[in-house]
């Protein structure tokens, strides 16, 4: 059988920048087994297999794997599948669609829009607040893991955290993009400090003016470095909650990720706090097509 597949760079608005991802679409009838098959084969950060939704009202059911194992949830598989249903829906047109995708943290609602040939944006509400899943790594092994001086990590009232809006993060701030930069994480010194979780991953992050520059590592099975990671971003949401004097309304935050690894990825992170409490997050940003193909299985 042959299924048709989309490969896209999400969190850019150009080619070879960004996340890449890996679309099946056709993908009914493929058992788990052969799924986690075809994201190795694909050896991306995350394959999605878009199927047919459980309650016809939503736009289609994800199911999103990494070389390694199944995700309840990942931010750049949704903004990239959420862009590219929201080009074969418009049919070149540009307005605007909403729609819900059915994926393992729940329904996740979407808006996608055409900005170009094969391109567009795209924006989801977060399916699930963050909440704190633990007592935030201690500063100096922090520091140890990630070949800084502990005097690198924290700025203003910002300091080692851990929270969850569907996949669970280790946060880690870091006084300077310098030393961001400088951030060097072993196997070794990653599974010492940062596998306590059932998602081990630490995110690190420092100020970068009015917004956030961040970094992410993951085993996966080597250890690696992400180029942009909306599941990340989710749980920083918490973060900002929890050390930033924001006030009610409306924030936006830009978050910019895979700088450092030639990779620029620029995520768009919305909160929205009624009565000094979250009430909603969303989080934003481009994709482009760069290759399609079909799977002959």
């Amino acid at each position: 059988m042959q299924r048709r597949f989309v490969t896209l760079d999400v969190f850019t608005d150009r080619a070879l920048a960004g996340n890449p991802l890996a679309v099946v679409l056709d993908a009914d009838g493929l058992d788990t087994e052969r799924m986690q098959a075809i994201a190795k084969e694909f050896n991306l950060s995350e394959t999605v297999f878009v199927q047919p939704p459980e309650d016809p009202r939503h736009r289609a059911k994800l199911r999103i794997f990494t070389p390694k194992h199944e995700l309840p949830f990942a931010g750049h598989p949704t903004v990239g599948t959420a862009v590219l249903l929201g080009l074969m829906d418009q049919q070149g047109g540009t307005d605007a669609v909403a729609f819900g995708l059915e994926e393992g943290v729940g329904v996740v609602s979407c808006v996608a829009e055409r900005t170009g040939e094969g391109r567009g944006r795209a924006r989801f509400r977060l399916p699930r607040l963050p909440k704190v899943w633990g007592e935030g790594v201690d500063e100096a092994r922090c520091a140890w893991a990630l070949g800084l001086d502990p005097t690198e990590i924290g700025f203003d009232r910002h300091r080692p955290s851990r929270h969850d809006a569907g996949v669970p993060y280790d946060l880690v701030p870091v006084a300077s993009l310098d030393a961001l930069a400088r951030c060097r994480v072993s196997a070794e010194s990653f599974s010492a400090v940062f596998s306590e979780s059932s998602h081990p991953s630490v995110y690190v992050y420092a100020r970068h003016g009015s917004g956030f520059r961040a970094r992410m590592f993951f085993p996966a099975p080597e250890l690696k470095e992400d180029p942009a990671t909306g599941s990340a971003a989710a749980s920083f949401a918490g973060t900002l909650m929890q050390f930033e004097p924001l006030g009610d309304g409306e924030h936006d935050i830009r978050i910019e990720q895979g700088y450092d690894m030639g990779r620029p990825s620029d995520i768009a992170l919305q909160l929205v706090i009624r009565d000094g409490a979250l009430a909603s997050a969303e989080i934003g940003g481009d994709a482009v097509v760069v290759m399609e193909g079909q799977l002959r299985l």
